[in-house]
């Protein structure tokens, strides 16, 4: 087996771009499964009622890709603090109760999904319109969802044992059949939204191959059969690594279950109706998506890296990487805000809106969406330096500061989502967001000073 002595030495800067480079890479092509859905579903025949059915899945997809960071990045991080502290006996072990929980878990969300069945859809934002077609995608895109998390949970693993490319191949394989299916299936095949969902399923199952051969050449363990023997104590650790983790995409639930309610409930009052509101809050949640997973690549990607040097206590390292990554964030999240505010019917268009189908509103739809992706998204920065900050705290093994960290900003949306439409009627949905997003990094900005201040090496040694 190597070790990873070269995270203790090589400079900082070099490192972050072997490591998050790679892992943004993974986490975007993560995001074209759903993107890839939205563009042609809400290009063909269906519109934008297909976009608002995959929209009503989503929460469901959230949840599981939540479970298996829960484990994945909690293995991740006990693996990097493991081998910078020169203890990576139980390595194995740890990761073989990962899998095994991450799969479990997932087949604990088949049984949820098709036992509560369109109630269920119902109750996360459904309509009479968009109804049948959420059923249709839902009920294929649920049966992958075992080995999916185990795939997501793996990938995660592999950075961390530092084979950040390898996971990226595994990632993009996935994505490519992906790519391809969908139109062959929606549209060669006739199979509308069902298509969609089975290339989604088929380029899923091709990550999962990909990763599971990586087991057979990992650096810095080797998986038995005992590995994946049930361990508490393994498993508590574990997942006390990756609440931070688990709790955000909880909280990203939440926040889209409750904006798809809201969204639905003060369009009907409004000129826009129920569909409108719902399908264009799902392609801004798309675009978030993309910025979110950015900024969660530049800090997974310097998980190990920070792990390995809080482990090993060369805290003026880890101190260094922190500040590259609030400056890679900001400025990548300060170029796409922009591009939001400047040009939003252009990616508006690009997830497609009537898709010829008649009835639809095309203008109508436009006159709702291009306000609304400029109000969501307009504090996009604050949200992705809030959520940087609580992966660091992740990293360095402090769950009791990064996991209310993680949910923070959230809570806040929730609970301005129900206050500010009151006043404000259905666009005041989407201005919760920015309220929420300046109130949380005010909250925040203090936590900042505090890690990169003189007393650094104190909070490093002493907060547990």
């Amino acid at each position: 087996m190597e070790n990873n002595d070269y995270l203790g030495k090589e400079k900082i800067g070099k490192l972050l771009l072997k490591f998050a480079i790679p892992c943004i890479l993974s986490l975007i092509i993560s995001c074209l499964y759903n993107i890839v859905n939205q563009i042609f579903v809400g290009n063909s025949k269906v519109g934008y009622l297909g976009n608002a059915a995959t929209g009503v899945i989503f929460p469901i997809t959230v949840i599981g890709w939540g479970l298996s960071l829960f484990f994945g990045d909690g293995a991740a991080a006990w693996l990097s603090v493991s081998l910078g502290e020169g203890k990576g006996e139980k390595i194995h072990q740890c990761v073989g109760n990962a899998l095994l929980a991450s799969f479990l878990s997932g087949c604990i969300v088949i049984l949820i999904a098709y036992l509560w069945g369109d109630s269920l859809l119902m109750l996360l934002g459904g309509t009479e319109a968009n109804l049948s077609l959420a059923h249709d995608y839902g009920i294929i895109i649920y049966a992958m969802m075992p080995l999916a998390l185990v795939q997501n949970s793996l990938a995660a693993i592999i950075r961390a044992d530092g084979a950040p490319k390898y996971a990226m191949f595994a990632m993009a394989m996935g994505a490519v059949i992906n790519i391809i299916g969908d139109p062959i299936a929606i549209y060669a095949l006739d199979l509308g939204i069902k298509g969609a969902a089975y290339a989604t399923i088929l380029g899923q199952f091709t990550s999962f191959i990909i990763c599971i051969f990586y087991l057979r050449k990992s650096k810095t363990f080797k998986i038995k059969l005992k590995s994946f023997l049930p361990d508490l104590k393994i498993l508590v650790k574990i997942m006390t690594l990756g609440a931070s983790s688990f709790f955000t995409q909880l909280c990203i639930v939440a926040t889209t279950v409750v904006n798809n309610i809201l969204f639905v409930q003060y369009g009907m009052k409004s000129e826009f109706g129920a569909d409108i509101p719902l399908a264009a809050f799902v392609v801004i949640m798309k675009l978030f998506q993309i910025v979110l997973n950015i900024a969660f690549g530049i800090a997974a990607g310097s998980q190990p890296i920070i792990g390995y040097n809080y482990g090993a206590k060369h805290y003026e390292r880890v101190k260094q990487i922190f500040k590259l990554m609030l400056i890679s964030t900001t400025v990548i999240c300060l170029v796409f805000t922009m591009l939001f505010e400047l040009f939003p019917r252009a990616f508006i268009s690009m997830f497609g809106a009537g898709g010829g189908q008649e009835g639809l509103d095309i203008e109508l739809y436009m006159k709702f969406a291009i306000p609304c992706i400029r109000i969501y998204l307009m504090f996009i920065v604050f949200t992705c330096l809030q959520k940087t900050v609580s992966i660091f705290l992740q990293s360095i093994g402090q769950a009791k500061l990064a996991t209310p960290l993680s949910f923070l900003r959230d809570i806040l949306l929730i609970l301005f989502a129900f206050l500010v439409p009151i006043k404000l009627g259905v666009m005041g949905v989407a201005w919760a967001a920015p309220i929420a997003d300046a109130v949380a990094m005010l909250i925040t900005l203090p936590i900042i000073l505090w890690i990169i201040s003189n007393r650094y090496k104190y909070l490093m040694d002493n907060i547990k």
